[in-house]
């Protein structure tokens, strides 16, 4: 019997991708999402996750359910012997957490908390959660590795995620174990201290990023306690070197306007993937001009998305 894998959030991006990473590595992934970034499709089945089915050819178990709902969560637990949970669930947009602090106080720890609640309660130990790159704040050097001071975050959303991540650790502890939709693109400041003056961080195929949450869930094999793990090409690249990347891999030109800085972003942000390759033998595989090729062929196949209902 494969392995059954909970998988929060997974009708989303970074999380469907997972889902199927997970597959491929011969896990059972069962997936649940409340719609906040996802698409409903066709017999109540995440539109994300109906593709993976028709693609891979399987079927995959699919749950509309928000973590905030204790109750189903718990049912969900009591139906399933689960090996493991990968948490991607939780609001993620720095702009808007400014905006709205509480919402995501109250949504991105509330979840975490019923989540790992319900964990403990059904002695499943075993997590792999899609932290941010947020919780380093500004950094004090580059490239940033895992012994960088975290909490000095900018932005309440990271510090939702640093939260989470004290509460694994003292959880840990306590148990000893483009696309011609606008008429031009923001550049929210052109004034940092970077190659440019635009913001510098490091861009990662997602085909790359699921693969290192599954080499991490294969590491929790090795009783490794609570760890954590930089995932990045360790390269960083300006907004406006992205938008040049983007124009060559789309033979479009991107039009852009220069807007003031947003509250809450920093400078410049990538990450020393060292200990990722050593101990979990992952490094990124896809450069950026790959990146930017695989993202525009998604696009202009799915141009709203996965609301146009069009097979990828």
């Amino acid at each position: 019997m494969a392995e059954k894998v909970l998988v929060t959030g997974g009708a989303g991006y970074i999380g469907s991708h997972c889902v199927v990473e997970l597959i491929e590595a011969g896990y059972q992934p069962v997936v649940v999402d409340n719609y906040s970034n996802a698409v409903r499709g066709e017999g109540n089945v995440a539109e994300s996750i109906r593709r993976i089915e028709k693609l891979l050819n399987t079927s995959i178990e699919f749950h509309e359910l928000d973590l905030l709902d204790r109750p189903a969560l718990e049912k969900l637990f009591k139906q399933h012997s689960f090996s493991a949970v990968m948490h991607f669930a939780g609001l993620k947009a720095v702009g808007e957490s400014v905006e709205q602090p509480l919402r995501y106080y109250r949504v991105n720890l509330t979840a975490s908390m019923n989540l790992m609640e319900v964990m403990q309660a059904h002695k499943v130990h075993n997590l792999v959660f899609s932290s941010s790159a947020t919780v380093y704040g500004d950094p004090q050097c580059l490239p940033i590795d895992e012994q960088h001071p975290v909490g000095a975050c900018t932005n309440p959303y990271g510090k939702t995620k640093y939260f989470i991540e004290e509460m694994i650790k003292d959880h840990c502890k306590s148990e000893k174990v483009a696309v011609e939709r606008r008429p031009f693109l923001n550049v929210f400041g052109n004034d940092y201290e970077t190659v440019d003056g635009t913001g510098v961080r490091d861009y990662i195929h997602v085909v790359d990023l699921a693969k290192g949450h599954i080499a991490a869930l294969k590491k929790l094999k090795d009783n490794c306690g609570c760890q954590v793990y930089n995932l990045g090409t360790g390269k960083g690249y300006s907004v406006l070197q992205m938008v040049k990347a983007m124009e060559k891999a789309s033979g479009k030109e991107i039009k852009y306007k220069i807007a003031p800085r947003r509250e809450g972003d920093i400078a410049s942000c990538y990450a020393d993937p060292r200990l990722a390759e050593k101990e979990l033998g992952w490094t990124a595989a896809f450069d950026l001009e790959r990146m930017c090729e695989d993202l525009w062929r998604w696009q202009s196949m799915n141009p709203t998305g996965f609301t146009n209902g069009v097979p990828s």
